[in-house]
């Protein structure tokens, strides 16, 4: 084990119970100032950014990849909206308040979950949607970065711990790693680091979650699901469609299977001619095919992929059912979409898909922490346990218990010479 890399875990946890303690206005300040810097370095982060994607594109860097890793003018301001939505602060937030006995009383507060440790790829933005998250949390971070992003990264780490250092905050709750051997030895760090958040593949999150013995968030793949029913009004259908397709095909949260209700197919050629028309390759069943010349016949792994770019599956089936078990099937429980006017099929699909996030009429793409009003996110969880879709501000707290007494001990409650009286108290 590098000693160096213990001793940097160590100083994150110790500057993170420093952010955590500190006065919420002083996590204001430090978030006010990373929005002001975001302005002022602005040119500086999109040349740092604009080495990282000429080298990517001259290494063969995947469209995806590359596509994810370009940061805009327009992706700084939304970063920083993002920022500023993040205005209530969470930390030390009383959730419940018992009066157990007379003198004693007990209050559940939020509390951060302490050490993150975020294993990402090609997105620079993620620097800023985690930090600012982990900032308004009072959680430390430790940032490691795709080795395509690494002057990127590099910039907006500086961003944040000098947004830290402005606010008289301990900078060191922000750790910026660029040697991929360290990920290795920062999973085996259980005694430091409380939660690992991969964002990437499936391979990257299947391969971090087998390394280690820290609980891992996130989801392994973004297989989202558009069924048209067969009530779906068809020029809806079509828009949503492309839409979720389209919009950014690289996204976790974009579509990347069609279902259609045999009933619909007569409507079909729209759809498909809309999708070929915006440069889709449409890869469908034998039902959908005949309906859309243009495509080709799909394979047995279509309808069961993440394609990340412009590529969907399209198949046919028989009823509502069928589709849900499909979804459930061959999907990957994160986001999944009915288009409808049938209000009993909209219903039914909300409460029998069984996903992170479900839609009735409205894009898959809509799965995103900063169009939740969220602020931004960490990254998107598909798992059960704890934070569930984007994951947020809340999705980073856990709670501590907190009690005041006037001297109590415990066997005075079990001989029965003191009773509890366990009255709820208002916030």
């Amino acid at each position: 084990m590098t000693t160096h890399l213990i001793a940097l875990a160590q100083r994150t946890r110790s500057a993170q119970r420093h952010l955590a303690r500190a006065p919420a206005t002083r996590r204001d300040a430090a978030l006010e100032h990373l929005a002001r810097l975001l302005v002022e370095r602005e040119p500086e982060i999109l040349a740092a950014n604009a080495e990282d994607v000429e080298a990517g594109a001259q290494g063969g860097l995947a469209a995806p990849l590359l596509s994810r890793l370009k940061l805009t003018p327009g992706k700084l301001a939304t970063l920083r909206q993002g920022i500023s939505a993040l205005s209530d602060d969470p930390v030390g937030r009383p959730l419940r308040r018992t009066e157990l006995d007379r003198g004693l009383v007990l209050t559940q507060v939020r509390s951060p979950i302490g050490v993150l440790l975020i294993i990402f790829e090609s997105r620079p933005d993620a620097v800023i949607q985690i930090g600012s998250l982990a900032i308004r949390s009072g959680n430390g971070v430790i940032l490691k970065g795709g080795s395509e992003a690494m002057r990127s990264n590099a910039v907006l780490v500086m961003c944040l711990r000098d947004a830290l250092a402005a606010a008289e905050l301990d900078p060191e709750s922000v750790q910026g790693v660029a040697d991929r051997a360290a990920v290795a030895e920062l999973l085996a760090l259980d005694a430091c680091i409380d939660l690992v958040i991969p964002r990437g593949s499936g391979a990257l999150v299947r391969s971090i979650q087998e390394r280690t013995r820290i609980p891992v968030l996130g989801h392994a793949e973004g297989i989202c699901t558009l069924y048209i029913d067969a009530a779906a009004d068809p020029e809806m259908a079509t828009r949503l469609a492309v839409d979720g397709k389209c919009d950014y095909p690289a996204a976790c949260n974009a579509t990347e299977t069609i279902l259609v209700h045999r009933d619909f197919l007569p409507h079909l050629p729209a759809v498909g001619d809309a999708l070929i028309s915006a440069g889709v390759e449409v890869r469908a069943d034998p039902d959908c095919l005949f309906k859309v010349p243009g495509a080709v016949q799909a394979c047995a792994a279509d309808g069961r992929t993440e394609y990340g770019a412009l590529v969907v599956a399209m198949r046919a089936v028989d009823s509502l059912d069928e589709a849900i078990t499909c979804i459930h099937r061959d999907g990957s429980a994160h986001t999944d979409a009915i288009v409808t006017d049938d209000a009993a099929a909209a219903e039914r699909f909300l409460t029998a898909v069984d996903s992170a996030s479900v839609f009735v009429n409205a894009s898959t793409r809509f799965a995103d922490g900063y169009r939740y009003g969220l602020g931004a996110e960490v990254g998107i969880s598909t798992g059960r346990i704890h934070a569930r879709g984007p994951v947020g501000v809340e999705g980073l707290m856990t709670t501590r218990w907190l009690l005041r007494g006037t001297g109590q001990g415990a066997g005075e409650y079990s001989r029965g010479d003191r009773v509890f009286l366990h009255r709820v108290l208002p916030l």
